[in-house]
């Protein structure tokens, strides 16, 4: 028998849902719809922070008041030299995002937030830098004829194929594959999850 959910998890991404459960987090999963662009003059850090929590609450929206269970909502950004990259719109785009990330250092971040039946959030930010190793002509196309890329921030992953290509990575895996852990867990605390704990605690 599957444990009770103590958490709705808003969002599709099986990478996510399968990071909580790693911890141990039981969850109900589901999609939202929100738009995501980045407004005018909006830094990499922002954007990220507001579109998690605007996951968040729009999972929230979608439950009764009854259930107090928590929401959680989390988004990834990849940026190089402060200009963001998206999911790429097509094989060309991704094409050229992986020939901009090829032998440089690049920023992800991934925030996660919590919302609340009681509209009480809150959210944390993690940030790591990715350098690429130089990648050929022909890897790159390769790669995108994996399927891989085509629905990911910069046009990579770094849990499948996307690995081979980095060279150095200071700050979260568990982050750049799209939920930190640590933040994510600090989180649950807030609301009075515990990842670990005994019978007694």
């Amino acid at each position: 028998m599957s444990a009770k959910p103590l958490i709705h998890l808003a969002s599709a991404s099986p990478r996510r849902g399968d990071l909580l459960k790693q911890i141990g987090v039981s969850f109900n999963q589901f999609p939202v719809d929100i738009t995501e662009e980045c407004r005018a003059g909006e830094v990499a850090e922002v954007f990220c922070l507001r579109l998690a929590l605007e996951k968040a609450r729009a999972g929230r929206a979608r439950l009764p008041s009854s259930d107090s269970r928590p929401v959680l909502g989390s988004d990834t950004v990849v940026a190089l030299n402060e200009h963001v990259l998206g999911k790429p719109a097509n094989r060309e785009d991704a094409l050229t995002m992986l020939r901009q990330l090829s032998g440089h250092t690049h920023e992800v971040y991934t925030s996660v937030a919590l919302v609340g039946a009681d509209e009480w959030a809150e959210s944390r930010l993690s940030v790591s830098h990715v350098t690429f190793r130089v990648l050929e002509e022909e890897e790159i196309a390769a790669y995108w004829a994996t399927g891989e890329p085509a629905d990911k921030a910069g046009a990579y992953g770094i849990q499948g194929f996307g690995a081979i290509f980095v060279e150095r990575l200071e700050g979260s895996y568990s982050g750049v594959m799209g939920l930190p852990l640590f933040e994510t867990a600090e989180l649950l605390k807030h609301f009075g999850i515990k990842i670990l704990k005994t019978d007694e605690s």
